[in-house]
């Protein structure tokens, strides 16, 4: 992605200012019906003392885990910082953009909602593809990262089913 190119992609928002606003708050929402959905599944697998419990927590743990530490490690510079933009999505944070743990976080918990409620998977996966669509046009991430966040979320959520 080039300073130019995000210039694009983010005209259509930046020419409204109310697309703006729509553009964070859609950020936050889906962010947090994710991270609402996911222990209302823990606990519904819990009160019905599904056998699915203890590998629906441990997959997306250790998966967390081993991105975050990785994440990490490459330490890519977020595009706001690589680049001479300002994002329409204000974030504090230096470095740790590749993989997006945003859309790994989404996908991960979508694969394991399919894994016991295969509609339900499939809504959060549109979902996920929403919050990586939005972290790049809010520039706070780069393509290669909400696609790189995708694909080891679902990857990882693939040993919910061995």
């Amino acid at each position: 992605m080039t300073a130019e190119r995000y210039a694009r992609w983010s005209a259509p928002f930046r020419r409204r200012p109310w697309a703006v606003s729509a553009l964070g708050k859609a950020n936050r929402f889906f962010t947090l019906l994710c991270y609402i959905g996911y222990p209302a599944l823990l606990l519904w697998l819990l009160v019905g003392r599904d056998q699915r419990l203890w590998k629906a927590i441990l997959v997306p743990a250790v998966s967390f885990v081993l991105v975050s530490l990785f994440r990490k490690g490459v330490n890519r510079r977020r595009p706001y910082e690589a680049l001479d933009i300002q994002p329409l999505i204000h974030k504090n944070t230096k470095g740790k953009s590749f993989p997006s743990r945003h859309v790994f976080s989404v996908f991960v918990i979508a694969m394991t909602w399919g894994w016991i409620c295969p509609p339900a998977g499939a809504a959060l996966m549109a979902v996920g593809v929403l919050v990586a669509l939005i972290r790049v046009i809010g520039g706070v991430h780069y393509p290669s990262d909400v696609l790189a966040g995708a694909v080891i979320g679902v990857l990882s959520g693939l040993f919910l089913y061995l």
